[in-house]
């Protein structure tokens, strides 16, 4: 009995010092004996031993193995003795070999579920997939590790230690996963400082014509000013609709050095104008090109980023969205005057020029490369040095990862037109998905026209009169939308979205008419201030981020970039209006002109209530069953550069041969069923089976075909 339990304590101590997760002994379902011990199993067969294990046969893997002399560290083996190979093998549910570790199926899950942008606050859904699929993952290593037990000691685990090991073995995959949100490399925080600062400039323009109003070209009339302001907003959509179709035919690197260049020009004609229509065609050209950033940047980000990153890349660009709007506040301290406004303006021209000396650093996007050629070797180069990887196999297995999840995540089984008209046309055409694209562009809709850039368009001008230092308002109000901004990233982690946008919604329309109730005397007018602080930061915890965050959460991963690019355009068209018309609304409406906007939220709370789902995800639970799902029938892609799926990993014909045969078992036995001799498992297995021609695998697989 001792050495029972000695032998049991040996076997649950295995892999410490190492990780098992790269280890072939805890693959999943290697040395599953009875089918109802699958999860996600769907078939008929019932196998009274395994198929033949190829990490147990390694004459069945001589080719592959000669191709990858090299072996990573801590690919040390879990049972001693046991032969090690740089890859590992499972038999899935319906005979197909798979060539992942569970640790690399993990990430290739995240691939195909989390969508290729970078979107603000994602993190949450990341980490939902990655403990859903840690909690999987678990699951199998400590039924293995029972069986093994039970085979050499024959007894079960215990449920303290069956506990004990899915505890640990969870933990341990869930830190490799997220590994990748802490190892940053070289050339992704190059691509990080441009695209942020990309983002900036959106932002910077967006508040830097808010303070010079009264010195720039002094005498010029309201009308002037105000074109010149709202044209900004002109120029956007159309940068959107011409950065969804550059990103796709000059490469997300190529497009980059067009919104670059479009801001330097822009800058360099806003600086140095001789008069107002200057300033009116130069903030058309920013506009364009902060349009073209808009579409461009998540995409960018999202490409190159590791799956567990995105979500916290789409956050840091939103910052640099909200930094660029409070950073010109503070410059229009010292600049905003007669001798000064060029310099305020000429910050767009610099931070180009910064990005120019950037740019050759500056890497093209691994998925648009592979999507043209999926045997291009500069996308590999650049895999490698994105992801700091060393081993060609390594390489090749992230180079699946990419192709796997873009056709995963394409809309007609073309990664090619992951972005293009095609998809918006499947959006329309279906009609599930018809009602939430109806959502997200009303969302879109309601964050513009509720007034929150008449506030940074013109709150120097709605300040006059009402506070002794107008410049001084504007900018606490910058410095409270970051400060909001952070508030909102933390209420998006526990805070369903539809309740979110709510409250959101409800204290702007509160904020509102407490505005107007100020303006029309009954409060201080230094009472302004504080519901107009409140207006942006209710602004700020819901429709300032949930309508861009909802399109990521609402939307399968496929339809996401063209949700976000319809989405974007609509957007810019409602900025446009808000920022032509507010002027004339504050001198014709006085102190109600804050009244339309009150209006507009008053319908999104409707709207919200009787039409918005929630999208805060499914549970971990649900996550964790579509995993399994999805994994009982994993579909990888060849390397061979082809564009062809092959069901079970790399096509070779090992894997061809076994399907064939689970193919034939299963029509055999559906045939016995029939004539009602097939063995449910009461009779003894008849071992007369009726033994197929000699045929070479070749033959096996054309069919006789060619011969």
């Amino acid at each position: 009995m001792a050495s029972n339990d000695d032998e049991r304590r040996r076997l649950l101590d295995q892999g410490n010092g190492s990780n098992p997760w790269y280890n072939t002994a805890t693959m999943p379902t290697p040395h599953y004996h009875h089918p109802q011990q699958i999860p996600g199993y769907g078939g008929v067969m019932a196998m009274t031993q395994p198929p033949q294990n190829p990490v147990q046969n390694p004459a069945l893997l001589e080719p592959q193995m000669s191709a990858h002399k090299s072996q990573p560290a801590g690919m040390a083996s879990m049972v001693p003795g046991q032969q090690m190979l740089t890859k590992s093998y499972s038999v899935h549910a319906e005979g197909a070999l798979g060539y992942l570790t569970p640790l690399q199926l993990g990430r290739h899950e995240l691939y195909e579920r989390v969508p290729f942008t970078a979107v603000f606050g994602m993190q949450q859904k990341e980490r939902n997939i990655t403990k859903a699929f840690a909690s999987y993952a678990a699951d199998l290593d400590t039924l293995e590790q029972d069986q093994i037990v039970y085979s050499r000691t024959n007894q079960h685990l215990s449920v303290d230690e069956l506990d004990s090991r899915r505890t640990r073995a969870s933990l341990l995959l869930m830190d490799e996963l997220e590994m990748d949100a802490v190892l940053v490399t070289t050339p992704l925080i190059i691509a990080i400082f441009v695209a942020g600062l990309c983002q900036f400039l959106v932002g910077y323009n967006t508040g830097v014509m808010n303070s010079p109003s009264s010195v720039v070209f002094s005498g010029h009339s309201t009308l002037e000013w105000s074109i010149a302001v709202s044209v900004f907003a002109v120029g956007g959509p159309w940068g959107a609709v011409a950065a969804g179709t550059l990103v796709d035919t000059r490469g997300r690197r190529g497009a980059m050095a067009i919104c670059i260049y479009t801001f330097l020009i822009g800058g360099i004609i806003q600086t140095t104008a001789k008069n107002m229509i200057f300033i009116t065609v130069a903030r058309f050209i920013i506009g364009f090109a902060s349009g073209f950033s808009s579409v461009l940047v998540p995409i960018y980000l999202g490409e190159l980023a590791p799956p567990t990153l995105r979500g916290t890349l789409g956050t840091l660009t939103q910052f640099c969205l909200v930094t660029g709007i409070f950073v010109s506040d503070l410059l229009a301290f010292p600049f905003a005057t007669e001798k000064g406004w060029r310099i305020l303006f000429s910050v767009t021209a610099v931070a180009s020029v910064i990005q120019i000396l950037c740019f050759p650093f500056l890497i093209e996007s691994p998925r648009w490369l592979l999507g043209r050629d999926r045997a291009s070797r500069q996308a590999r180069h650049i895999i490698k040095k994105l992801r700091g990887l060393r081993y060609d196999h390594e390489i090749e297995i992230e180079v699946n990862h990419f192709v796997s999840a873009s056709h995963k995540q394409a809309c007609d089984n073309n990664e090619e037109n992951t972005s293009s008209k095609v998809a918006f046309l499947a959006m329309l055409m279906d009609k599930q998905i018809r009602k939430l694209l109806v959502c997200s562009l009303v969302l879109q809709m309601a964050q513009q026209l509720c007034g929150i850039n008449a506030v940074f368009y013109y709150s120097t001008m709605f300040f006059e009169g009402l506070i002794d230092s107008p410049l001084l308002g504007t900018t606490l109000v910058g410095g409270v939308n970051v400060v909001a901004t952070y508030i909102a990233l933390l209420l998006m982690e526990n805070t369903n979205r539809r309740t979110l946008i709510l409250w959101s919604a409800g204290g702007m329309f509160v904020s509102s008419l407490m505005l107007v109730v100020c303006l029309l005397g009954y409060f201080s007018k230094m009472a302004s201030l504080f519901f107009v602080i409140s207006f942006v930061s209710f602004f700020e915890i819901g429709l300032g981020p949930i309508p861009w965050l909802i399109v990521a959460e609402m939307f399968e991963a496929k339809y996401v970039a063209t949700a976000m690019s319809a989405s974007c355009q609509l957007n810019w068209v409602c900025n446009f209006i808000v920022g032509l018309i507010f002027p004339y609304m504050q001198s014709s409406l006085g102190a109600f002109s804050f009244l339309p906007f009150a209006v507009v939220l008053l319908f999104t709370i409707i709207f919200v209530i009787v039409w918005l789902p929630e999208t805060k995800g499914t549970t971990p639970e649900e996550l964790r069953d579509d995993i399994v799902r999805s994994l009982s029938h994993l579909m990888l892609l060849s390397d061979d550069g082809s564009n062809e799926n092959h069901s079970s990993s790399v096509g070779n014909p090992i894997d061809i041969e076994w399907r064939r045969a689970m193919d034939d078992l299963k029509q055999q036995e559906e045939e016995d069923m029939k004539r009602g001799t097939y063995n449910y498992g009461f009779q003894p297995i008849n071992s007369n089976l009726v033994e197929a021609p000699e045929l070479d695998w070749q033959t096996r697989i054309t069919g006789g075909a060619g011969t």
